[in-house]
């Protein structure tokens, strides 16, 4: 035989067989499934944001065997609100100020620390606290209270890219304009109105989505006490803020894609709505407001409109859900004639292009605080006969609403998962006492939805408000000036936790907190909910019936949302506690988790 023919034939075979042992390598090789780990990707789990995972290993027979698996302290003691981000093993978790943690999910040893480099100069309209990071293409995306979106390597924290976002281009509120009768003309001042970044980004489609906050805010006053709420929150007439968007930026280097201003370039005093279509009416002086419209015909360019809360994402259709924020100035009206469109709206954005699709407002011509602060979830519903996709979103107002998701078509609104009083009232100099108000009903916890049993779980709260109209004294030639103050009263506070069925609308069950409940909830296949409150408690219930199964003690407030994932076959529920300032939740620097010890 031909030997250089054996040889070349020889050579063939060598390769294939090169080629087949690679290629039964690749295949032998553990998936993230097979290695027995399951991640938490993003900010709500999933695009949907459902906040359920299959997770069944903790499940209601056993978790009163729960112990702590290891618990990491940051060193940062602040408002601490982010949702861990688990992928490959590895956790990431924003700090207070914008740092971000790269941690071993099974040890919590700590991998990297990237530490935020904050602009000195930058006003804070919403204190430190940020919502969470994103993970994807190798990369950390986080939005600073600085108003950038910054790009770390996701094996080194290194920084890759660094973007300012928005220019700070607003003009903010003065203490000095209130009476000199009114106490809070002399109490420290927290917050204002100034561009930042609050919510976690998600990532959908090589770009990285996310909006800014604080462009309506209000000056917020300083809590009387250590332990209380925010002492006041007020809305001073002039011309404060700038229009909120959401925008999209390009993953590799961060160049923007689109953007979506939340306060439309023209009409936004709408249609002069005093009914919507979910049966809520709202009192206004309409000739007065038309009247107004030559009075303050730019008053869209301060308009408002924060965006919150992370988008969920149909993948199917192309389509983003996120609410906006209350208009500028927050609660007060005189110079913002019109319904003040898209604010206090949930709004449908086509993901590849930025363009409107449709929008739901709540509250037109906001007089409350009522932002759309509760992310929006996606899930099937029976409506007519038919199955059909639908969006839903648990409001300040106290009702989770639900909406056709192709259309924007309201389908139906829940009971009232918190007391209602004097809800829509328009307030005076007397002052109006409303709940729920500027706290909510539901603030910016997330809900969890279980589609297998049909319902949403919320964490909400009680907390009684007081709206008062006030007027500056006439000085120098000057005119009197009017402002509006919102403020916690003396009666009782408490939180309510609350399954909602979500075909019927009816409260499942519903538990009565100590203290107001901010921060969300998990809910698992095991038969499980999971929420923490103030008071340093985090506790697991039966998602059936509500019954409390296994809690434990934190040494500082527990107001941030809890996730759940799995590394080598072991479960983890995980939940950072740092408390809540605004709330008088108190402050520190643990990430927490808990897992079932190994028979």
């Amino acid at each position: 035989m031909n030997k250089p023919l054996i040889r070349q034939l020889f050579s063939y075979l060598s390769l294939a067989s090169v080629s087949l042992l690679l290629a039964c390598t690749q295949l032998s090789k553990p998936t993230s499934a097979s290695a027995g780990n399951t991640d938490w990707p993003s900010y709500g789990l999933n695009l949907q944001a459902q906040r359920f995972s299959p997770l069944s290993n903790i499940n209601e027979q056993n978790v009163s065997q729960l112990q702590p698996a290891w618990n990491f302290n940051t060193g940062v003691k602040a408002t601490f609100q982010a949702t861990p981000i688990v992928v490959n093993g590895v956790m990431y978790v924003s700090l207070p100020f914008n740092h971000v943690l790269a941690l071993d999910a099974a040890t919590g040893k700590q991998l990297w620390k990237y530490t935020h480099d904050r602009k000195a100069d930058w006003p804070m309209c919403c204190g430190p606290a940020n919502r969470g990071v994103a993970v994807s293409e190798g990369r950390v995306f986080i939005g600073t209270v600085d108003a950038r979106l910054i790009a770390l390597d996701a094996s080194t924290g290194k920084k890759l890219w660094d973007i300012d976002v928005a220019a700070n281009q607003v003009n903010t509120e003065q203490q000095n304009t209130l009476n000199s009768s009114d106490p809070n003309k002399t109490r420290k001042v927290t917050g204002g109105t100034g561009v930042g970044i609050a919510m976690a980004p998600v990532v959908f489609k090589n770009k990285v989505i996310i909006g800014i906050t604080g462009v309506g805010y209000g000056l917020h006053i300083d809590n009387p006490t250590s332990d209380a709420p925010l002492g006041a929150v007020i809305g001073v007439t002039g011309r404060y803020g700038r229009p909120g968007f959401l925008a999209a930026f390009d993953v590799s280097d961060g160049h923007q894609v689109w953007q979506f201003d939340t306060i439309p370039a023209k009409d936004w005093e709408g249609k002069f709505t005093t009914k919507t279509a979910d049966g809520s009416y709202f009192e206004r002086d309409i000739p007065a407001e038309k009247a107004a419209l030559k009075e303050y015909p730019d008053a869209a360019i301060f308009g408002g409109g924060s965006a919150w809360s992370t988008p969920a994402i149909d993948a199917d259709t192309n389509t983003l859900y996120f609410g906006t924020g209350n208009p500028s100035p927050q609660m007060n009206d005189v110079s913002r004639p019109g319904d003040n469109l898209y604010t206090v709206s949930l709004v449908a954005l086509d993901t590849e292009t930025g363009q409107y699709k449709w929008h739901y407002q709540q509250v037109p011509h906001d007089l409350w605080g009522y932002d759309l602060a509760s992310p929006p979830v996606l899930f099937h519903y029976q409506h007519q006969g038919k199955t059909i996709p639908v969006v839903g979103q648990a409001s300040k107002t106290g009702w989770f609403y639900v909406h056709d998701r192709v259309t924007g078509q309201f389908v139906t609104k829940s009971e009232a998962f918190v007391p209602q009083h004097n809800l829509f009232k328009k307030p005076g100099p007397q002052g109006t006492v409303v709940y729920p108000g500027i706290l909510g009903g539901a603030n910016w916890s997330p809900v969890s939805v279980d589609e297998r049993q049909h319902k949403i779980f919320v964490a909400a709260m009680h907390s009684p408000i007081k709206y008062t109209v006030h007027e500056t004294e006439a000085s120098n030639g000057r005119k009197p000036m009017r402002y509006a103050a919102s403020e916690p009263t003396d009666d009782a506070r408490w939180g309510l936790l609350s399954a909602i069925d979500s075909q019927t609308g009816k409260i499942a069950w519903q538990l009565k907190t100590e203290q107001p409940l901010i921060g969300g909830v998990l809910s698992t296949a095991g038969g499980l909910l999971f929420c923490g409150e103030g008071n340093g408690r985090f506790a697991a219930y039966a998602s059936r019936t509500g019954k409390a199964l296994w809690h434990y003690q934190s040494a500082y407030g527990v107001n941030a949302p809890p996730i759940t994932y799995q590394v080598n076959g072991e479960q983890y529920i995980a939940v950072v506690s740092g408390g809540n300032s605004l709330f008088g939740f108190k402050q520190g620097d643990s990430i927490l988790t808990f897992k079932l010890p190994k028979n």
